[in-house]
């Protein structure tokens, strides 16, 4: 199941910052004609942090509800109880598998944050993957951790956005005789990442090239490096425009330069500076890429 392309998409909102329901559902039917494996909705390109409870559920069951690919819904938090009801909300309403990041904000030690992914992975009948982003978080889940965690039956994968090809390597080769499988977390590095051994990414630049982005996946897969490479370096001034700002901010942006549904982002982000709208606009422009 979690191999190849899954866009982490982005909420969409009406200009009274209310969710966009059926923009929602737009977009999610634009990305799966494009080739990806799969969604993931809640995530960070989510928005997920300025998401009540209630926008959050909502955002999952409509992805389940019209999405014809699997679905991977977002369920994280730095608080234990709230993960749990989130995570066996996404069972209920049928998502295939529920990402958790590592709690943020708190650092707890290696007892706490085993304790926690287990307690969760115990509770809930649901696939779950591990989320290591320690630019954002503050906290990095150790390549000795993952390991002690993927003998928890159903704790089934890790998108790993440490940007280490060490970290790679290192979980990778401890998770090895486990059925347990790394995704990038980096479009910048989904390349190499997945020459050491990892089966696709969980990607914001898929958002925006989808067919592209699966197409280099798909060519790595298969051993043609060349066609990979090419892909890759076509992709890298958009995946380094991703980022100009913080993300979602470019990712929402280029969504409304294409005519798909995006609309404002909640504070305390902010629209994207002209100047670098600008730029990202002409590397669309470049790609050819539009709804």
């Amino acid at each position: 199941m979690f191999k190849g392309v899954f866009p982490a998409i982005i909420t969409p909102f009406k200009e009274d910052f209310s969710l966009d329901e059926e923009g929602l559902r737009s977009n999610i039917e634009h990305l799966q004609r494009s080739g990806i494996a799969g969604i993931v909705p809640c995530g960070t390109t989510g928005e997920s942090a300025t998401l009540t409870f209630e926008e959050h559920k909502r955002v999952v069951e409509i992805a389940v509800d019209c999405s014809k690919v699997p679905v991977i819904a977002g369920t994280g938090s730095n608080n234990t109880s709230e993960a749990l009801e989130l995570t066996r909300h996404a069972a209920d309403a049928g998502a295939h598998a529920a990402l958790l990041i590592t709690p943020y904000y708190n650092k707890p030690n290696d007892r706490g944050m085993f304790e926690h992914f287990k307690t969760i992975a115990e509770k809930c009948n649901i696939p779950i993957i591990l989320y290591n982003v320690p630019k954002r978080t503050g906290i990095d889940l150790k390549p000795e951790l993952v390991a002690k965690l993927s003998r928890i039956p159903n704790i089934v994968a890790i998108k790993e956005a440490s940007g280490s090809l060490t970290q790679v390597s290192q979980i990778i080769e401890q998770t090895r005789g486990c059925d347990f499988t790394v995704l990038s977390g980096d479009d910048d590095l989904t390349l190499p990442i997945m020459s050491l051994g990892a089966s696709g990414v969980v990607s914001v630049v898929a958002n925006v090239a989808p067919r592209k982005t699966a197409a280099m996946v798909d060519a790595v897969s298969s051993g043609d490096l060349q066609t990979a490479r090419a892909l890759h370096y076509e992709l890298l001034p958009l995946v380094r425009a991703m980022f100009l700002e913080t993300n979602p901010i470019p990712v929402k942006t280029a969504y409304k330069l294409m005519g798909l549904a995006a609309g404002p982002l909640r504070l305390p982000l902010a629209s994207m500076a002209p100047e670098k709208e600008t730029i990202l606009k002409d590397i669309l422009g470049r790609l050819g890429e539009r709804a």
